[in-house]
């Protein structure tokens, strides 16, 4: 997606929990942080997520695991948006290695999606609220 746009960046810790047997990341875990910067980007747009009327739901996802992860450790998700449609955009993320210096310049992950806003009651989609259209590139 060449016209998206830096919308969010967050940092976590990697926890304990999320190695698998292996000694590394889960690559399941990878989704969840993806998950992680996209409703946080979502929720600072969107005052909060309303589950019971209309919101956003994700109808695609992909991830292209490039580096392990693997605790202790600290990420950094990037979160990048494409143009608006009438009711969705394509969502894409990095999530980057922090160094012991506090930079994330190694990207481990990247990967993506697409977000349709719904109205859960009918499960039909919806035009895009007007506070996330404005945080959007234009296309």
């Amino acid at each position: 997606m060449s016209d998206k746009k830096q919308v969010h960046a967050m940092r976590q810790a990697i926890r304990w929990g999320d190695m698998d047997a292996f000694g590394h990341v889960n690559n399941t875990v990878y989704f969840r942080y993806m998950e992680s910067g996209r409703i946080a980007f979502l929720e600072q747009v969107a005052g909060g997520l309303d589950v019971q009327g209309e919101g956003p739901v994700i109808v695609t996802a992909y991830c292209t695991f490039i580096k392990q992860l693997k605790y202790p450790g600290e990420i950094e998700v990037r979160t990048f948006a494409g143009p608006a449609g009438r009711s969705s955009f394509e969502v894409t993320h990095e999530i980057r290695m922090v160094d012991e210096h506090g930079n994330a310049d190694v990207v481990a992950a990247e990967g993506g999606g697409k977000v349709v806003w719904i109205d859960f009651a009918a499960e039909k989609s919806v035009p895009l609220p007007g506070r996330v259209r404005e945080m959007l590139p234009t296309g």
